[in-house]
């Protein structure tokens, strides 16, 4: 087909214009590729899950959370867990699951589920005080845990600890936490709670300072303000706790987690709302 000049420099015209708006639009996708993806605890949903775990994962897709934590599966198995992800738009960026499943014959099983699902963070969510009552088990459980970090880095997944009230209890003047994470290995990632943290009369700003770069994920929690306020809302100091995740470039999920109220799916939606005013998605 031919192509008069006069036509041809139309053409070069607009592939100029084309090539001049792309380089404004590319910054502003760096922009955007730099902020930290928003996860959701899907136990904020549970009971809608427990109903119709399709028609929540929709749900948490439109409002535009970009991946789900797990804490149970809801009588499904990894593959097709996998597809309602994938169906949806969505990644897999955790899972709670018991310290049982992490050890001895266990490990394997839970190793080879995620794989299929596509997750690499493998998040024990709650630890019995006692196991943290003396220095010397905290020592223990903290290179027990390092041996299981090590145990999955080959198969390019990380173990963690999530954090609840308890764990801030003192020994001395160093809380549980701090002794715990102070005799792991930097693969355990620090899932720090922001709400249980200060729950528990612990301090999540000087915690994320004493180990920058070792919350890997964060739960995403309020703390105080009114019943079931949504992230935002409350007494956490947001922009303080964003600088600090932000600040060693090592974080690489917020996870918003919301258990109060009556309405799950609008308090989830409310949250994510929130953080796209903080300018965090």
């Amino acid at each position: 087909m031919s192509v008069s000049r006069r036509n041809m420099l139309k053409l070069g015209a607009g592939a100029a214009a084309m090539y001049v708006l792309p380089a404004n639009l590319i910054g502003a996708q760096n922009e955007m590729s730099k902020k930290i993806p928003i996860g959701l605890q899907l136990y904020s949903v549970r009971g809608e899950c427990e109903k119709n775990l399709p028609r929540v994962l929709a749900a948490v897709s439109k409002m535009g959370y970009k991946g789900v934590e797990f804490a149970g599966y809801y009588g499904r198995d990894a593959k097709p867990l996998r597809t309602l992800l994938d169906d949806n738009g969505l990644v897999c960026c955790g899972t709670h699951t018991g310290l049982e499943t992490l050890t001895g014959d266990n490990l394997k099983k839970t190793v080879e589920f995620h794989k299929i699902l596509g997750n690499k963070f493998l998040i024990c969510p709650y630890i019995p005080e006692d196991r943290f009552a003396t220095v010397e088990k905290c020592k223990q459980l903290g290179a027990f845990f390092s041996e299981m970090a090590q145990k999955v880095k080959g198969d390019g997944m990380r173990v963690g600890y999530h954090a609840h009230g308890g764990d801030f209890k003192k020994i001395g003047d160093e809380t549980h936490w701090d002794l715990f994470f102070s005799n792991t290995s930097e693969e355990v990632v620090m899932q720090l709670d922001t709400d249980n943290c200060l729950g528990g009369g612990g301090d999540p700003y000087a915690v994320l300072k004493k180990f920058p770069g070792r919350a890997v994920t964060i739960h995403i929690k309020e703390h105080g303000g009114k019943e079931g306020a949504p992230v935002g809302e409350g007494e956490v100091r947001w922009p303080e706790i964003f600088e600090l995740c932000e600040k060693p470039g090592k974080t690489e999920w917020y996870i918003v987690e919301h258990e109060s109220g009556s309405r799950p799916l609008e308090s989830v939606k409310e949250c994510i709302d929130s953080l796209r005013k903080m300018g965090k998605c």
